[in-house]
C-alpha cells in the first residue's frame, strides 16, 4: 500500500456551494444511490464510492455472449418510492424508465406439477384460490384484512421512521401491539387458511427479503399488499436500467459515482466520521459518511474496534443472519415459450428445507427454486431467438462450512437435470452462455458478512429498534441505509432506508 495522500473533499455537486458540506456515499446499491440523491437535494455536496467495476452493488449487472443478466433483485413493487427520486430532482421516471407490469405476478409450481397463478387480479385469485380449496377463499378474505392492517402500519407508518432512539421504540409498541407482532407470518397464514399449498402460497415471500416464514413477523404480510395495490414490475431493460437512471440524475447534479474504489476503512476522529480510507490508500474527507455496505461488515470491517461499544465484534458475531444464494445465469439458444417470468418452482420440502437452511445451517440435497425468464417480457435482454435465465436457489450463509469452491459445479448440475426433468426438457444441450455466484461470492465480492445475502435475519428482535440504526449507534457523523440496516431488505425497504436516514440529517443549508 502506499503512502497515503492527503484529504481531499467530496465532489460537489453542480447546484451546491463550493462551501457546503460534503457526504461520502460508500456504495452503489438502490439504497446509496437513493441516499445521494436526497443528500445532493438537500445541499450537500457528494460522492458515491463503488467496490465494483461499474454500479449497482447486489444489483449490478452481468453482460457476456449478448446476454444481459441482473445480477440481483429482479422484481419492482412499491414503484412511487422511484418516482419520488426523480421527483425530487425535478423529473419525470417515465422519460427515462419504462416499468412494465407483470399479469401473473409469479408462478408457484408444486413439486407435484401442479401450479398457481400468483395474479393482481382479484377474480383471478379467488379462482385460482377455489381450485386448490374453495372452503378457504373466506379466510383468504380475512387475510387481505391483517395484511392491509400491516400495510397501513407497518409501511406507511413505520417503514420510514428512523428508529434511532429507544423513544422511537416506545412510540412505536402501541402500533406493534395492535398488528400483534410477535405473531409469524405463517401462523397467521395458518390461522385463516387451511390448505398446505395455500399456506405456502401466502407465506413465501419473506424468502424474497431474507426471511423464513416460520420466524419473521406477521408484518411481513404487508408484502401481499404492496403487491395488490401498486403491481409487480419489470424494469424495460433490466433492473440494471434503474441503477443507469438513477446514476443519470446524480450525474446531472454534478455527483459522481466512482467505480473501483473500495473503501477499507471509515477515518474516525474524536468520535465522528471524517471521511474513509481506500485500498490504494487515499484519504477523502467528507462531514457525513454514509455506508451502504452491508452493516455487519461495515462495523465489523472498517471500523476498528476501540471505536464500537455497541456493535462489538461479539454482538456481530452472535446475530443471527439471512440465507445466501448460489445464482446460475444461463443463456440458450432457443426460446421456452411455456415459461412465464416468474417462477417459483417448490421442492418436496417448505419447512424442512427452511429449518435446514435457516437453523441447522445444513446444504441439503433437495432445493426450492426461483427461475426467473425476463425474455418472456423484453427481448432487449437476450439475442433473437434466444433465452434469459437466472435460477436462484436459497442456500445456507457461509456458517454452514460449505466448499462452494468444490460444491459449485456438482449443485449446478442438479439444479439443471431438476430442471430438465420439470420445466425445461432438454436444456443442456442449448446452453450457450453460463456463470453461477455462490455464498463465498456474496463475501468476497460484495463484503457481506457470512456471506448473508440480505444481512440479519429480519426477526422481531433484530427488527426496527434493534437492527442497525441508520444513524450509527457506536459513531458520530456516520450513518447506515441498504438491507442491512432499518427497515430492512428488498428495493422498497432499501430506498425506504435512504429516506429514514435523510429525515434524521439537517439541510445544509
Amino acid at each position: 500500500m502506499r503512502a497515503a495522500a492527503a484529504p481531499a473533499p467530496a465532489t460537489a455537486p453542480a447546484n451546491a456551494p463550493a462551501t457546503a458540506p460534503t457526504a461520502i456515499v460508500i456504495g452503489s446499491g438502490f439504497g446509496g444511490l437513493a441516499a445521494a440523491i436526497r443528500l445532493s437535494c438537500k445541499g450537500y455536496r457528494v460522492q458515491v464510492l463503488e467496490k465494483l467495476e461499474a454500479p449497482g452493488g447486489r444489483a449490478s449487472v452481468h453482460r457476456q455472449d449478448g446476454f444481459t443478466f441482473d445480477a440481483g433483485p429482479t422484481i419492482i413493487t412499491a414503484p412511487q418510492l422511484l418516482e419520488e427520486l426523480w421527483t425530487l430532482c425535478g423529473r419525470d421516471m417515465a422519460d427515462d424508465i419504462r416499468l412494465k407490469p407483470m399479469e401473473p405476478f409469479y408462478r408457484l409450481r408444486f413439486d407435484d406439477g401442479s401450479w398457481f397463478d400468483y395474479s393482481g387480479d382479484e377474480e383471478t385469485m379467488r379462482r385460482e384460490i377455489a381450485r386448490f380449496n374453495p372452503a378457504d377463499l373466506a379466510g383468504y378474505e380475512r387475510f387481505v384484512k391483517d395484511a392491509d392492517q400491516a400495510c397501513r402500519i407497518g409501511f406507511e407508518e413505520l417503514g420510514g421512521m428512523p428508529f434511532n432512539s429507544i423513544s422511537d421504540l416506545v412510540a412505536a409498541i402501541p402500533s406493534l401491539i395492535r398488528m400483534r407482532a410477535w405473531q409469524t407470518l405463517y401462523s397467521l397464514v395458518a390461522s385463516h387458511i387451511s390448505d398446505p399449498r395455500l399456506r405456502i402460497v401466502f407465506s413465501f415471500h419473506p424468502l424474497l427479503i431474507g426471511g423464513n416464514p416460520f420466524s419473521v413477523t406477521r408484518v411481513y404480510s404487508l408484502i401481499n399488499t404492496l403487491e395488490r395495490r401498486w403491481g409487480v414490475h419489470w424494469a424495460m431493460g433490466g433492473t440494471g436500467a434503474l441503477i443507469n437512471g438513477l446514476v443519470k440524475l446524480l450525474a446531472e447534479r454534478g455527483v459522481a459515482v466512482r467505480c473501483n474504489a473500495p473503501v477499507t476503512r471509515i477515518d474516525i476522529h474524536q468520535g465522528k466520521a471524517t471521511g474513509v480510507t481506500l485500498a490504494n490508500g487515499e484519504m477523502l474527507a467528507a462531514d457525513l459518511v454514509i455506508s451502504n455496505g452491508d452493516a455487519a461488515w461495515t462495523y465489523r470491517h472498517l471500523i476498528d474496534a476501540r471505536h464500537r461499544r455497541h456493535w462489538t465484534d461479539r454482538r456481530i458475531e452472535t446475530r443471527k443472519y439471512s440465507m445466501s444464494l448460489f445464482v446460475w445465469y444461463f443463456g440458450t439458444d432457443r426460446r421456452w415459450e411455456e415459461v412465464p417470468h416468474h417462477m417459483i418452482m417448490l421442492g418436496p420440502r417448505y419447512k424442512g428445507l427452511l429449518d435446514d437452511m435457516f437453523r441447522r445451517q445444513h446444504l441439503a440435497d433437495d432445493f426450492s427454486l426461483y427461475l426467473h425468464r425476463p425474455s418472456a417480457s423484453d427481448p432487449s435482454v437476450a439475442p433473437d431467438g434466444c433465452d434469459a435465465f437466472y435460477v436462484l436457489a436459497p442456500v445456507p450463509h457461509l456458517g454452514s462450512g460449505t466448499d462452494w469452491e468444490a460444491k459449485a459445479e456438482s449443485y449446478r448440475q442438479a439444479i439443471q437435470a431438476h430442471l430438465e426433468a420439470t420445466v425445461l426438457p432438454g436444456l443442456g444441450q442449448h446452453v450457450v452462455s453460463s456463470r453461477m455466484m455462490t455464498p463465498q461470492d456474496f463475501e468476497d465480492r460484495l463484503w457481506s458478512y457470512r456471506g448473508a445475502a440480505f444481512g440479519m435475519e429480519p426477526v422481531l428482535v433484530q427488527s426496527a429498534w434493534f437492527r442497525p440504526h441508520n444513524r450509527s449507534e457506536d459513531i458520530g457523523n456516520l450513518y447506515l441505509v441498504g438491507a442491512g440496516t432499518h427497515p430492512g431488505a428488498g428495493v422498497p425497504g432499501v430506498l425506504m432506508s435512504a429516506k429514514a436516514m435523510a429525515a434524521g440529517v439537517p439541510d445544509a443549508g
